[in-house]
């Protein structure tokens, strides 16, 4: 038999059934057999595969910041009474303050937009109640209002205390029953502060309060944030501001990282629950 021109015999590479290849039976000339179920295996898997979810992905969490830079320069807007069901109280308040001068909003601020970030990459939909530091308010009315619109999964407030300064310790805010909107959220916020204040505890190494509650957790009926949430919420009281020793920690932003992502991993633990 005459040998065919190089030119053909590349075409005869490309495509096997132009030159007389083999049929269905086996390869075709110039191809690669099939993988075999165990090399398919190696080659891991198919490059159209969908990517693989993401822990927290579908799930919406809002974040709302403590008190607002700004408060402490408008009392008229602040000190504003707004309804709360349990009683009526104060639009907001200025939060308290380190004695070298950091003040909680700016701490409340730090931490939740550290957590948000952590979220967002677990594939969460996260939402902050306020956009920055330097405003005023909004009411804790409107604080509520913002993961009630937002259908959250799970909302925590962030804040950190102002006690005497030998007092020590965080602990977590729950609601209780009230014959309001809360009620029907109060079971599912009871288990949200339970995962926090075990990751929050492992996460940052701080102790159980010594001044508020039991263990860590205490539970108001005075909190309008709380009173008009229909969504799991909680309050993080990340510690005490006066306490020199909490105060050095909270204005470390290597230990307010640590702070983020205890609350991200008790915010998770309590969604995949």
């Amino acid at each position: 038999m005459r040998a065919l021109p190089a030119s053909l015999l590349a075409v005869c590479g490309l495509i096997a059934s132009a030159c007389g290849g083999t049929g269905s039976g086996g390869a075709a000339a110039g191809q690669a057999a099939p993988a075999t179920p165990a090399q398919q295996q190696q080659q891991g898997p198919a490059r159209d595969a969908p990517p693989e979810a993401e822990p927290l992905d579908g799930k919406v969490i809002v974040i709302d910041p403590g008190h607002n830079g700004a408060n402490y320069r408008n009392p008229a807007a602040i000190n504003r009474q707004v309804d709360v069901l349990t009683h009526k109280k104060a639009c907001d308040t200025t939060g308290t303050i380190t004695a070298s001068g950091y003040r909680e909003a700016a701490f409340a601020w730090d931490v939740s937009n550290r957590l948000a970030k952590i979220l967002k990459g677990r594939g969460a939909t996260v939402k902050l109640t306020r956009n920055n530091n330097d405003g005023v308010g909004p009411c804790i009315t409107e604080r509520a209002a913002i993961g009630n619109k937002a259908k959250a999964d799970a909302a925590i407030s962030v804040h950190a205390d102002g006690a005497p300064t030998s007092a020590r310790g965080f602990h977590v805010i729950i609601p209780k029953k009230i014959n309001g909107p809360v009620d029907r959220v109060v079971g599912a916020s009871n288990k949200l502060g339970l995962a926090v204040r075990a990751a929050f505890a492992k996460g940052t190494g701080l102790p159980y309060s010594t001044y508020v509650g039991r263990q860590a957790l205490s539970y108001r009926n005075d909190l309008g944030g709380l009173n008009l949430s229909t969504v799991p919420k909680v309050f993080i009281e990340c510690g005490n501001m006066k306490n020199p020793a909490e105060a050095a920690k909270f204005q470390d932003p290597k230990f307010r990282q640590k702070i983020a992502l205890a609350l991200a991993n008790g915010l998770q633990h309590y969604l995949e629950a």
